[in-house]
């Protein structure tokens, strides 16, 4: 009963669905959003040929240009400096840049929600540790420190998840340890407390569904800079290496094409301006749903 009466209740969260559905830039966000889940997931059978086979006979083609290792016998983006087919390249690109901007928010959710629970509930010492340690990773440019990361423990796609991870946290654990501080006072917490529920009861039961709103918004506004991360890092060498397709890497192999070969850049430019632009438009519109103050 408690949580229905905050933020758990089944009217409060149908009231939001339907704010969410008539907001059409974030409806059309969610749409893009799928349809790039879709091409991820179904990468196999979408991608016209395999990204990794090469064909230097047929480089750097533009699109439209005859091809002997696409299914259609077409390079309809073109291909690259091998002769590899561009399209299945961004197809499989899909795949890095969604598993990485999803699976690193997981964990980056997962770390900060903890972290930010206990600080804000149980305070004092704890408190001060979490955020003095979340205030000295604030201090750090991000892309400086993933880069520092990403030297130390070598280029790897597991090793962005965790330095995206490293940092990322400290964002979601000062956004919930606000909302817990103010949700620890609440009556039916007390009410809790009194009749002898642990503490870990109350944090997941009574007060974390409280702050499901904040928290999804967070993941889904996290996922395009998660994105943007591994593109820059792998524009640098420092992400997915060659000859595995990253949006990032094909953007740096295409710099020393840019005016012969335009197309070259242009679309993997492209995938990553519409995924980020789509995730915007979702948690813009997820934010505006979720938040009471804006019921309308």
């Amino acid at each position: 009963m408690a949580e229905n009466l905050q933020f758990g209740g089944t009217s409060l969260w149908q009231d939001a669905l339907r704010r969410l559905k008539k907001n059409k830039p974030a409806m059309a966000g969610l749409v893009v959003v799928i349809i790039l889940s879709l091409v991820a997931v179904m990468a196999p059978l979408l991608s016209p040929a395999d990204p990794l086979k090469t064909d230097l006979a047929n480089r750097l083609k533009p699109p439209g240009s005859p091809s002997a290792i696409c299914k259609n016998g077409v390079y309809i983006l073109g291909s690259d400096e091998f002769g590899r087919d561009i399209l299945s390249r961004i197809i499989y690109g899909a795949q890095i840049s969604l598993s990485v901007g999803i699976i690193s928010q997981v964990i980056v959710t997962v770390i900060g929600v903890t972290m930010g629970a206990l600080a804000g509930y149980y305070g004092g010492m704890i408190d001060m540790i979490v955020m003095r340690i979340a205030d000295i990773l604030f201090a750090f440019p991000d892309l400086l420190f993933y880069i520092g990361v990403m030297f130390a423990l070598g280029p790897s796609i597991y090793n962005i998840f965790i330095a995206l991870a490293l940092i990322g946290w400290a964002g979601v654990a000062r956004l919930v340890r606000s909302q817990v501080l103010y949700l620890r006072e609440m009556e039916y917490v007390e009410a809790a407390r009194a009749l002898g529920l642990s503490d870990a009861r109350i944090i997941l039961r009574h007060i974390l569904p409280n702050c499901m709103g904040p928290i999804i918004v967070s993941v889904t506004m996290g996922i395009p800079g998660a994105i943007l991360s591994e593109a820059t890092l792998s524009f640098l060498g420092l992400g997915v290496q060659p000859p595995h397709p990253s949006w990032g890497n094909m953007i740096y192999a295409a710099r020393a094409y840019m005016l012969s070969c335009p197309w070259y850049s242009v679309w993997p430019g492209i995938a990553i301006m519409v995924t980020v632009f789509a995730f915007n438009l979702l948690g813009d519109g997820l934010r505006d749903a979720l938040d009471p103050r804006l019921k309308r």
